[in-house]
């Protein structure tokens, strides 16, 4: 009984590692849960490059409801945005909003297959309920190549194999 045991022991240990890095292999967001209507620090991870290529782009497209977004600037890549009106008007510090940044592009830049960056924007969440995913689909360019983290997540289904970065919002803190 104990051999059975350690098998299924070391089994379930196989399965998480092999989790854990298919997990780390794709484009991922650090921090992947966050208060509804918070202020949130983005940092996407790219931990390698396109089937062995050097990553020259990084462009992410930001979901309906995140608003106020500052990229910031990275040594040795050119930063843009995309501004487009929203499909709703949403306020902010006593303002109302209804165009901003719908997507960031970092290119120009330089990041070799065997290296890891991060590349990092703040924004406001929306104000959704708790257990809300928010997909941020990212391009990742190599050259001639891509690796399109796009797809979206469905519940109940396993992983896709390029998976849109995600953050499930929690509930909003009392105030």
């Amino acid at each position: 009984m104990k051999h059975v045991h350690a098998l299924a022991l070391g089994a379930g240990l196989l399965c998480l590692a092999a989790a854990a890095g298919t997990a780390s292999a794709h484009v991922s967001l650090e921090t992947r849960e966050a208060p509804a209507g918070s202020y949130y620090k983005a940092v996407l991870r790219v931990p390698h490059g396109c089937a062995g290529a050097t990553t020259t782009a990084v462009r992410i497209r930001l979901p309906e409801g995140v608003i106020g977004v500052k990229p910031m600037p990275k040594p040795g890549w050119e930063l843009a945005t995309k501004e487009g009106d929203y499909a709703q008007a949403y306020e902010s510090h006593g303002r109302t909003i209804t165009r901003g940044v719908t997507e960031i592009a970092w290119t120009g830049g330089s990041l070799p297959d065997g290296w890891y960056d991060e590349f990092i924007f703040l924004a406001q969440l929306p104000k959704r309920s708790a257990g809300t995913v928010l997909p941020f689909p990212v391009v990742q360019e190599c050259g001639t190549t891509a690796s399109r983290w796009i797809e979206l997540p469905e519940p109940g289904k396993p992983e896709g194999r390029e998976p849109a970065p995600t953050v499930t919002l929690t509930a909003a803190p009392n105030r």
